[in-house]
């Protein structure tokens, strides 16, 4: 029995040597380079498949990375072609069911508000107590709800602009779903197994990357390097020069000064804290400080540094609080001084954009009564035609016309790009889109507000970056959709999973 289970073993090894070398010389035989290249292919990404799955969450930081560092395939496919993360994607959902025994959601549903309330212990004033903390049952029934209420308006999306929009409406659903999938893999999910300690390690990881792709968006505004396969036409126009505004590898500038935000706001949190708290050291903090500010800067985003304004506000509210209105100064120094540093070398580099930046921004300040509209951008009068719909139709506010319809369809009249994800939630989702998505956010703030006050540093670190954060979020939410910003929502659920999961 021992041969022969040998001989079977050794035949399968010949097998597969004998696939593998006729693999190869079909490889070497192929007549050009394109389809060698298609033949190699799945040596590569059956090798990555395999690893990715070997771990339980080891997916999350693949795709991760990937948004943050790739740009879309240059195929003509939706607005911007197809991202390779989408793949990774693909993966996690198999992880997923691979991995069904792990999954924990299911007993947090059959607990249900029997156990509504937990104990934890938070840290407040200086001192330990112990709190009624809710679980994040509420939080995941509001989004679940959310996602719900996008799909119930994907009927009207096809009842008044037709079945292909209504198919593009649900492809946007299915991206913003993907993060809502990585929320729940990583916080109840077989993700939720991996070790606080880790996903620091993790955090470092996508720190760096992040680093990187802002530090790639400065680059290319710098060298105006030709755009991804497909992007936002967006413009600095000047007297003597016309600037792409920074977007990296992204879709449209906005997208890159809102992953800015993310990741200064972290900076913020790391640098109010002891050394050891920071998942990261100061000297990189206060390089990446400058690297985040000066991308920020060249992404020409005024909203995004508006959500920053917000952010710090509460951050430094939240700080106060948790610490019974003590407050060492001296913390504070590498902010200012690394934002100082960014302006200093934006304004060296482009010394023309940067006058026009800082002119752009006081206009703003100065005019923004007496000329709101020119300020806003024109915002202001898609504002009033799309309340002009609703008052004519009023019965369009309760039923909605289709998720991320207005931007493509003349349903309404023409075409309208709402700027305001809470008036697009409004005319396209109805009051229950709406409703489903305001309680979806303060349910966030909550859990945030309740993982920032936890004894585990750690844990507090997440929910204090993510309440501070999404605070901004909200705020910047009133200029435009940010919901449907996909590549970095997943970044932002990771870290809402890190700070809720128990």
């Amino acid at each position: 029995m021992i041969d022969a289970h040998a001989s079977e073993g050794a035949s399968r090894y010949w097998l597969i040597g004998a696939l593998l070398g006729a693999w190869g010389a079909a490889i070497a035989l192929a007549p050009d380079l394109t389809t060698r290249a298609l033949l190699a292919t799945p040596l590569v990404l059956l090798p990555l498949a395999w690893w990715t799955l070997a771990g339980p969450a080891r997916w999350t930081m693949l795709f991760l990375c990937a948004a943050l560092l790739a740009p879309p395939l240059p195929v003509p496919w939706g607005d911007t072609g197809p991202h390779p993360s989408l793949l990774v994607a693909g993966l996690g959902v198999l992880a997923g069911l691979l991995r069904k025994d792990e999954w924990t959601a299911s007993r947090g549903a059959r607990r249900g508000h029997s156990q509504e309330k937990l104990d934890e212990v938070v840290l407040a004033g200086g001192r330990q107590e112990t709190l009624s903390g809710e679980q994040p049952s509420r939080l995941n029934f509001c989004l679940v709800l959310y996602l719900v209420a996008l799909l119930a308006s994907l009927p009207f999306a096809a009842i008044y602009s037709g079945a292909a929009l209504a198919a593009a409406s649900l492809a946007r659903v299915l991206l913003f779903g993907v993060g809502v999938y990585l929320y729940f893999y990583t916080a109840q999910g077989p993700g939720s197994g991996v070790g606080v300690g880790e996903g620091f390690a993790n955090l470092r990881l996508l720190f760096w990357c992040g680093l990187a792709s802002a530090l790639f968006a400065c680059v290319d505004f710098y060298w105006q390097l030709p755009a991804p396969a497909g992007f936002g036409p967006q413009y600095v126009w000047m007297e003597s020069e016309i600037y792409r505004r920074a977007q990296g590898v992204f879709y449209e500038a906005s997208t890159l000064g809102n992953l800015c935000v993310f990741f200064l706001v972290m900076i913020g949190v790391s640098l109010l804290r002891p050394r050891a708290q920071s998942p990261v050291s100061r000297p990189v903090l206060w390089i990446g400080a400058v690297v985040f500010f000066s991308a920020l800067m060249l992404s020409f985003s005024r909203a995004s540094l508006l959500s920053l304004g917000a952010a710090a506000a509460v951050l430094f509210w939240l700080h106060l609080w948790l610490h019974g209105g003590r407050f060492r100064w001296r913390w504070l120094i590498g902010i200012p001084a690394a934002a100082t540093l960014a302006v200093a070398t934006t304004s060296w580099l482009f010394p023309r954009f940067a006058d026009f930046y800082w002119l752009r921004l006081w206009a703003s300040w100065h005019y923004f009564l007496s000329a709101t509209e020119g300020v806003l951008s024109g915002r202001l009068a898609s504002w009033r035609y799309l309340a002009a719909f609703l008052v004519e139709r009023p019965w369009h506010a309760l039923l909605g016309v289709g998720y991320k319809t207005l931007p493509y369809s003349d349903f309404v009249g023409r075409p309208v790009v709402a700027d305001n994800a809470y008036l697009s939630a409004l005319v396209e989702t109805g009051l229950f889109g709406l409703a489903a998505m305001l309680a979806w956010n303060l349910a966030l703030l909550g859990a945030g507000w309740r993982a920032a006050r936890n004894a585990d540093p750690r844990v507090s670190f997440f929910g204090a970056w993510i309440l501070c954060f999404w605070s901004g979020q909200l705020a910047q939410m009133m200029s435009g959709d940010l919901l449907t910003y996909w590549r970095v929502l997943p970044l932002y659920f990771w870290v809402l999973a890190m700070a809720v999961r128990r």
